[in-house]
């Protein structure tokens, strides 16, 4: 006989009940193997799972945004200092390009008049007046310079035949001197003879008395000779003297008009530059009085207004309200690690999750997500940006991909954003032995920059 141990109480078996008792036992020892089964066949699976692949991504959170710079937001500013009379919007209100939205008046003093632009034509044409008279300054100027060297050709015509004829007469008193010099000489010559022949006797008394005579007028005649050569002279000194005055004269007489002339061009220039003033003080009026309405500079919504009140003044240059545009090329800003840059090339693929639609995003398998949408990448900034991530650019898929819907229309710039760029496809080992050891998603090739032909 056996004795059962596993019940409380010491019980008799027969021998013939031994086998069925010793496979119930058996069966409740099989729980084990069971156990065992199912861990083996769960590292088989891991072990398989391992060699699954994994679509590599790049995270990144950012924010809606518009593509293109005028679709973004905006503040709108005047342009000059006034006073605000009207509102024309409120806020919120849709506006077309050149809708009024604040009227403003006069504040500066300058302006006050409102018969200004009147009063600067007046001046305007009185300054015309004022060139004209400086126009004609300028040609009575020329005509007397005209006339100043008309006059010097006859005067120095003149002045240069008296010289010549000067030149003439002191030839001829030369020659007449000479003449009567020689004639002197020969009569003291022959004056000489008579005395030494009237010593011989050959000549009277009275012969010699001629002949003194005749030297005496000969020697009057050799004066008056000197005296008219002389005169001669300074006659002809006296008509070169008189042809350069005239000369100096007419450089005076011109030099003078020649002044009055560039002084007439002077105030020509200033009275040009005195109408170019009021020509451009005219257009800037003009255009002032247009900028007392703050107009749209295009379509959008009125969001904020950053005055409020009538009658409250602003400075020039002011924002007056800020206006978002109707139809923005959306975008989304998302900031990556500065280690996962060189990994993203333009136009690679990007699924985005959007705040405030719902979505189930599998980082390694986006072809399984669930409200996510598509995108491309269209920008990566160069540098940095403030928090040391570096910005790219994400622009809607075009043509959407099949199976996936366009982006919703009633998105909001400002609005989160959660994105993933997808990259490569890797085995599951690879990504996990990847992740243990912080390195970066794994590159096939260089990207190739947008840029580069």
């Amino acid at each position: 006989m056996l004795i059962n141990k596993r019940q409380s109480t010491q019980k008799t078996v027969s021998w013939r009940g031994l086998s069925r008792d010793a496979v119930n036992s058996l069966i409740k020892e099989k729980g084990s193997l069971v156990l065992g089964r199912i861990l083996i066949l769960s590292g088989l699976v891991f072990f398989l799972s391992l060699f699954l692949p994994w679509r590599q991504t790049i995270p990144g959170i950012g924010s809606i945004t518009a593509l293109r710079p005028q679709d973004r937001p905006q503040t709108i500013q005047n342009q000059i200092g006034g006073r605000i009379e009207h509102w024309a919007v409120a806020e919120g209100q849709e506006v077309k390009k050149g809708d009024t939205i604040l009227i403003l008046s006069e504040t500066s003093q300058s302006y006050f008049d409102p018969m200004l632009p009147l009063r600067l034509e007046e001046q305007l044409h009185a300054k015309r007046t004022g060139e004209d008279a400086a126009d004609q300054k300028m040609k009575a100027t020329e005509a007397q310079i005209e006339a100043l060297r008309n006059g010097l050709a006859f005067q120095l015509e003149s002045a240069q035949n008296k010289v010549i004829q000067t030149q003439n007469l002191v030839k001829i008193d030369s020659a007449e001197q000479i003449a009567t010099l020689s004639l002197y000489e020969t009569s003291e010559k022959r004056l000489k003879r008579y005395e030494e022949g009237y010593r011989d006797g050959l000549f009277s008394l009275t012969d010699i008395e001629t002949r003194r005579l005749n030297l005496q007028n000969d020697r009057a005649k050799v004066v008056s000779a000197d005296n008219k050569l002389l005169n001669s002279r300074q006659s002809l000194v006296n008509a070169r003297i008189e042809l350069n005055n005239i000369r100096a004269k007419y450089n005076e007489s011109l030099a003078k008009a020649q002044s009055d002339l560039s002084s007439a061009f002077s105030t020509k220039a200033s009275v040009q530059a005195d109408i170019s003033k009021l020509r451009n003080e005219i257009s800037n009026i003009d255009v002032r009085r247009g900028l007392y309405v703050v107009r749209a500079p295009q379509d959008g919504f009125i969001i904020k207004t950053f005055k409020a009140g009538i009658g409250e003044n602003m400075k020039e240059g002011e924002s007056v309200a800020t206006l978002q545009p109707k139809t923005p090329q959306l975008a989304v800003e998302l900031y990556v690690n500065a280690m996962d840059v060189p990994l993203i090339a333009p136009e690679s693929d990007v699924r985005l999750q959007f705040d405030g639609w719902p979505s189930i995003q599998f980082s390694g398998w986006p072809s399984v997500a669930v409200g996510t949408f598509a995108g491309k990448v269209s920008v990566i900034d160069k540098v940095s940006s403030a928090n040391g991530q570096f910005r790219i650019l994400i622009r809607p898929t075009h043509p959407v991909p099949q199976g996936d819907e366009p982006w919703p229309v009633k998105l909001n710039q400002g609005s989160g954003a959660f994105g993933r760029v997808i990259l490569n496809k890797v085995p599951l080992w690879y990504e996990i032995w990847r992740q243990l050891n912080g390195f970066p998603p794994s590159l096939e090739r260089e990207p190739k920059e947008s840029g580069k032909k």
